[in-house]
């Protein structure tokens, strides 16, 4: 074997090498990608919707409580879509926070409704903003109001078969990992856990942290990036970057959930040009992808 030969085989090797050892270290991530209904920009029916969701690469999606159920069904019989999740519908208009009675009970039938839904569906879980702490409502009036709403929900959660999923947002409630265990251990239920919202989290500590101490009470995620960069003059304060063009440790992130043993739902909640039609959710489809090759 001459000199040049036994460079390219040995050359050849190593590289193969190189392959296995990256495949066998690569996570098996089971991760399945969906987007969160109103945030699809795609204009015209449920279902017509849903259609260029399905072609656009997406598994599942997130309806909105207090859809037309019938409508809902269809689309997904109709697409083969599945429901990841359901978004409570009257969280952020009527907070089981609120000072008045009449508005908290608009919200507990509206988390009602959303589990009702979500069991219809085959969701297994209602994402839900537990209340808002501004406007006359402090942190602790946020905190005890919301807990006893949800607690006299637990009963129907329980039945439906569907958790309730706590997220974080900007609510100026929950702003850090520390503060949502311990409003989870206040409710002290195994059918409420945590709706986990990446870009949210970024933007008051990175996101991987909170997954480290959350663990295991991760029920669901949103997959959203976020800029660490003050927004310009005039730009629209709810704008976002576009999945990878932010500032979230995607690695990072994919590794704490890896660590937590999370699988399951990953729900897309980017802006709504971002799927407004097939080639734009294509394109946020394969970011979500990438990101979970990370």
């Amino acid at each position: 074997m001459n000199r040049r030969s036994f460079l390219t085989i040995t050359i050849a090797g190593t590289a193969a090498a190189a392959f296995r050892t990256s495949v066998l270290a690569a996570p098996n991530r089971k991760l399945r990608k969906a987007i969160m209904y109103s945030t699809i920009g795609v204009k015209g029916s449920v279902l017509e919707k849903y259609r260029v969701m399905k072609e656009a690469g997406f598994e599942g999606v997130e309806p909105m409580g207090g859809m037309n159920r019938e409508e809902v069904l269809a689309a997904l019989r109709d697409t083969g879509l599945q429901a990841a999740s359901v978004c409570c519908h009257t969280h952020w208009e009527n907070p089981l926070s609120a000072p008045d009675e009449a508005t908290r009970k608009i919200g507990f039938d509206g988390l009602v409704q959303s589990l009702q839904d979500a069991k219809t569906y085959g969701a297994t879980s209602v994402l839900l903003v537990p209340g808002v702490a501004r406007d006359g409502v402090t942190y602790q009036q946020c905190f005890e109001r919301s807990i006893v709403e949800i607690k006299k929900a637990i009963p129907v959660a329980s039945d439906a078969g569907v958790r309730i999923a706590i997220e974080n947002v900007g609510n100026n409630f929950i702003m850090s990992p520390e503060q949502a265990i311990a409003y989870l251990d206040a409710i002290n239920s195994e059918w409420v856990g945590w709706h986990f919202d990446i870009g949210n989290a970024g933007r008051v500590g990175p996101a991987e942290r909170w997954i480290q101490l959350l663990g295991k009470r991760i029920v669901k995620i949103h997959v959203k990036d976020f800029s660490a960069k003050p927004a310009a003059p005039g730009a629209h304060t709810g704008g976002r970057p576009k999945l990878l063009d932010g500032d979230t440790n995607w690695p990072a992130v994919m590794k704490a959930l890896d660590d937590a043993g999370y699988s399951g739902w990953a729900i897309s909640e980017q802006p709504t040009d971002q799927a407004s039609d097939l080639e734009s959710a294509r394109d946020l489809a394969r970011r979500m992808d990438k990101i979970f090759a990370s």
